[in-house]
């Protein structure tokens, strides 16, 4: 089995590594001095850097960086069906992204490799009163492997401001399922849609820069264009969900239909599509009740599991 091309030597504090690139208008108009610590300070960068490999027919970690609020547990193999699969859970120390800070993660899992990356817990923006908060994703699937990242629901608290770019490399003969949930706000508290803004920007390409598919959100509440409830965006609904298979391993009809018959009939309220290129499909579903979301999830992550790989998905530990 090949090896993954060892990650390019670069300062990981530096801010060109960590400080998110083209911000949306809405989201720079906030750039500001806080009154707290600082963007760049040590407490406001966190960085992940995990890199995967095929080692003796199990997929390890090989390379790890991190710096706090960013961590990782140990990765853990608990698929009797995929013995070889790793899975790896996600944290922050802090317990939540606050002003002015700033992430990057990547994941760079190699040819052959078998990893699911998700978080220990929902993700949770707390209320900003200066600047704003951005994180960078990078993900990379090399030929033969197999990946699925999905992350918790993102919570938004009242007055947040954030902006995410997830950058998805996608190799000939790779599979990439990656997903989310938005969550309007802390709902037992009343808050439902009092964040400022949220922007985010996700785009799958392969090795050589040819794009498949972009999905951009831009929510701004307070601003024009008749706000964020309406047709189009959470249509009335809480929570808001999306699930993209970017595989060649079933052609994108046989996808989309598999997406469309595991949320059939389970209530929520979803729409299904095959993606450009015929790269793959992806689905996005509504509903007010994070129960029925998460069940619609987790229903998902079974069907496209044993579609692509022949094996049921196992109940995934939750730390």
């Amino acid at each position: 089995m090949r090896s993954s091309p060892p990650a390019p030597r670069t300062d990981r504090l530096a801010p060109a590594y960590y400080t998110a690139v083209r911000v949306p208008p809405d989201v720079v108009a906030l750039a500001s001095v806080p009154d707290t610590l600082a963007p760049g300070s040590p407490a406001k960068v966190g960085v992940l850097d995990l890199a995967f490999e095929v080692r003796d027919g199990r997929t390890e970690l090989v390379e790890r960086y991190q710096k706090s609020p960013l961590q990782i547990m140990r990765p853990l193999w608990i698929d009797p069906a995929m013995p070889g699969m790793s899975h790896v859970y996600l944290m922050a120390t802090g317990g939540g992204i606050a002003q002015a800070d700033r992430y990057r993660t990547d994941f760079r899992c190699g040819p052959g490799t078998q990893v699911h990356l998700t978080t220990q817990a929902a993700t949770k923006v707390f209320r900003m009163e200066h600047d704003f908060a951005s994180q960078r994703v990078h993900l990379t699937a090399g030929e033969g492997s197999y990946v699925e990242y999905l992350p918790d629901p993102l919570i938004l608290f009242k007055d947040s401001r954030f902006y995410q770019n997830t950058e998805v490399t996608v190799a000939p003969g790779a599979t990439v399922v990656l997903g989310d949930t938005l969550t309007a706000g802390r709902l037992a508290r009343g808050e439902r849609h009092d964040y400022r803004v949220l922007a985010t920007d996700l785009r799958f390409t392969r090795p050589d820069g040819t794009l498949l598919a972009v999905d951009t959100v831009r929510l701004t509440p307070g601003g024009p264009g008749g706000g964020v409830v309406g047709p189009g965006v959470f249509a009335g609904y809480d929570h808001v969900a999306s699930v993209f298979v970017v595989t060649d391993r079933a052609p994108a009809t046989e996808v989309a239909d598999t997406l469309h018959t595991a949320l059939a009939g389970s209530g929520v309220l979803f729409g299904v599509s095959t993606l450009p290129r015929e790269c793959g499909a992806w689905v996005r579903f509504l509903d007010d009740s994070p129960v029925a979301v998460a069940a619609a999830h987790d229903a998902l992550r079974h069907a496209v599991h044993r579609l692509l790989t022949g094996h049921p998905a196992p109940d995934l530990r939750k730390p």
